[in-house]
C-alpha cells in the first residue's frame, strides 16, 4: 500500500494594517505601458491594468513606508479624508496579497 501525499501547504498570504510593510516580489513590476499610455501591473502571464487610484498606492509601495504612511502622504496630496484612503488602500493592497502579488511584512526594515 502506498502512502498518501500530503496536500501541498501555502505559505500564509500576509494579513494588511495600516502597520504593514508592503512591496512588490520580484515576479511582479509596476510599469508604464507606452504603446497603451497607462500604468500596467506586469505579473507572470497576465497584465493587469490598475484605474488611477491603485497607481497612486502602489507608486509609494517600496517595501520601507508602512501603509499609514502611505495613506498619510495621499491624503496631504490630495487633500483628501485618510479614514477612506486607508479603508481603500487596505482592501487594494489585501486583493493583491491574497492572490500572491504583493508581500508585507509587520515593520519596516530598518525598525
Amino acid at each position: 500500500m502506498q502512502a498518501e501525499t500530503p496536500p501541498a501547504v501555502r505559505a500564509p498570504r500576509p494579513r494588511i494594517t495600516a502597520q504593514s510593510v508592503p512591496r512588490l516580489p520580484r515576479h511582479v513590476k509596476l510599469h508604464h505601458d507606452k504603446t497603451r499610455d497607462r500604468w500596467v501591473i506586469l505579473v507572470p502571464e497576465r497584465v493587469l491594468l490598475p484605474d488611477d487610484t491603485a497607481v497612486a498606492v502602489l507608486q509609494r509601495v517600496d517595501g520601507a513606508r508602512r501603509v499609514c504612511d502611505i495613506v498619510d502622504d495621499l491624503a496631504r496630496v490630495y487633500n483628501a479624508d485618510p479614514a477612506l484612503i486607508l479603508k481603500d488602500s487596505i482592501a487594494l493592497l489585501q486583493d493583491l496579497a491574497d492572490k500572491a502579488f504583493l508581500l508585507a511584512a509587520t515593520e519596516p526594515p530598518d525598525a
